[in-house]
């Protein structure tokens, strides 16, 4: 599995997850999600990483293929701090990508890039992302009631991790 940009010819697979109905149950995409959004995303982001806003990074296996995304966004208070959010196409579930694309990307973030501290949410009906979390070394640090406006479902209660360099140990 290698992290690192999105390309202009993954348009085609950031659609096809995007659309995905779990990606778009338990992430933040648009929905309907075209290939005007997979554009945006991946040509903006360049520009939002210069900013130091965020980071997205395309998750990949050894052939090339996407497998997935995962990145965090900077809290624009606090610099120190970034939120990490991930989605992994139907295809590739089940295999601890996203866990493994976790962990290497909070141990960069920490102990190179000068984050002090990596927050996750997850609603508490996916069940999937609050494993990866937990297995990734995230600590869970309370439950966020109705902390999600879902539109017509109402609001979702929310579990908040976080994960500070402390937390990794040594490094490998």
């Amino acid at each position: 599995m290698v992290l690192g940009p999105f390309r202009d010819d993954d348009a085609d697979a950031v659609v096809a997850a995007c659309r995905d109905p779990l990606v778009q149950r338990f992430t933040r995409v648009p929905i309907p999600y075209g290939l005007l959004d997979a554009h945006a995303f991946i040509d903006g982001a360049p520009v939002r990483r210069a900013r130091g806003e965020s980071l997205e990074l395309a998750v990949r296996d050894r052939d090339g293929r996407l497998l997935g995304a995962i990145g965090f966004i900077v809290d624009r208070f606090d610099p120190g701090q970034a939120e990490v959010g991930y989605w992994v196409a139907p295809a590739a579930r089940g295999r601890g990508i996203a866990t493994r694309a976790l962990r290497l990307l909070s141990a960069w973030a920490l102990r190179e890039a000068g984050l002090v501290r990596l927050s996750l949410t997850a609603s508490l009906e996916n069940p999937a992302s609050l494993r990866v979390a937990e297995r990734a070394g995230f600590r869970r640090e309370g439950i966020m009631r109705d902390a999600w406006p879902r539109g017509p479902r109402g609001r979702e209660d929310l579990a908040l991790y976080g994960l500070l360099a402390a937390d990794l140990g040594p490094p490998a």
